[in-house]
């Protein structure tokens, strides 16, 4: 078993919380989780891929480990998010790597793709979305907060930020429930309870409409670049539909699809096959 260390890099004077394994010398994987969750999302993952590539997976500023400054001090946006990001690559010296999105790891990701297109040498997507057509009904409250941010609209998505929605969006699609740990929605709920947690993450609901704005330019870029990519998919996820992992074969003719029968946080069930995926997928 090659080790995981959990270490820490000051990317403007923000704490960046990050988990690294593999040898320094092997093919650069970077990981971006998705809300409300943090690095540890990956903790199944990490070990079925360090002994083929070096892998780091930070915690995204106001998630996890890392710094969660106060939305007087920090404007919680994905364009700021994504700038604390990409200077914590220049920091570990992630020059060149494959790319892991899940979720708001996609909308970062992509961002850091669109900036520095020749760093990008593979992209694996689960549940990252980048096409309209893969944003699911369950949008429409969100989507009336981003045509009217008013304060009504604001409270109405309160829900999305409480404890028994994490679970369901851990237990949503899974054709075992009992196969899911209580280990990843129990630590995304100990995040979330922060004081001025859920805030921050009303904040990150209203910007996530850059994201949407944006999706000309990921395509741009998806086309213009033509890096390999996997889409690997849980078919039942509630917001990003499977419509979503297919639209990308539209800009890379030859991305690999592939759908499973599970939710939105696939990992929690089919880490294993999502590792076989990578596996054979990113290895030459």
């Amino acid at each position: 078993m090659i080790p995981i260390t959990y270490r820490t890099s000051d990317v403007n004077g923000l704490k960046v919380f990050y988990r690294e394994s593999g040898a320094a010398d092997a093919p650069k994987l970077l990981l971006l989780h998705g809300y409300p969750s943090a690095s540890h999302m990956f903790r199944d993952l990490i070990p079925q891929l360090a002994d083929r590539f070096h892998v780091i997976a930070p915690d995204l500023i106001g998630f996890g480990q890392s710094d969660m400054p106060s939305r007087d001090s920090f404007t919680y946006t994905f364009d700021a998010l994504t700038d604390v990001l990409q200077g914590f690559t220049d920091t570990v010296g992630f020059d060149r790597y494959a790319l892991y999105v899940f979720d708001y790891g996609a909308p970062t990701g992509f961002r850091l793709a669109v900036q520095r297109p020749e760093s990008i040498t593979a992209i694996v997507t689960q549940n990252g979305n980048a096409y309209e057509e893969g944003l699911s009904d369950g949008w429409n409250p969100i989507r009336a907060y981003w045509r009217e941010p008013t304060q009504g609209n604001r409270d109405a998505i309160r829900s999305l930020v409480q404890p028994e929605t994490t679970v369901w969006q851990y237990t949503h699609g899974v054709a075992d429930p009992a196969m899911v740990s209580p280990d990843g929605y129990t630590l995304d709920n100990h995040y979330l309870a922060r004081p001025g947690a859920h805030e921050i993450q009303l904040d990150l609901f209203l910007d996530y409409a850059t994201n949407i704005d944006l999706y000309p330019r990921f395509h741009e870029y998806f086309r213009d670049w033509r890096p390999p990519l996997l889409a690997i998919w849980g078919r039942n996820d509630p917001f990003f539909l499977p419509a979503g992992a297919d639209a990308f074969k539209r800009d890379i003719p030859a991305a690999d699809v592939r759908l499973l029968d599970t939710g939105h946080f696939a990992l929690a069930t089919h880490a294993n096959e999502i590792a076989a995926a990578m596996r054979g997928f990113l290895t030459p």
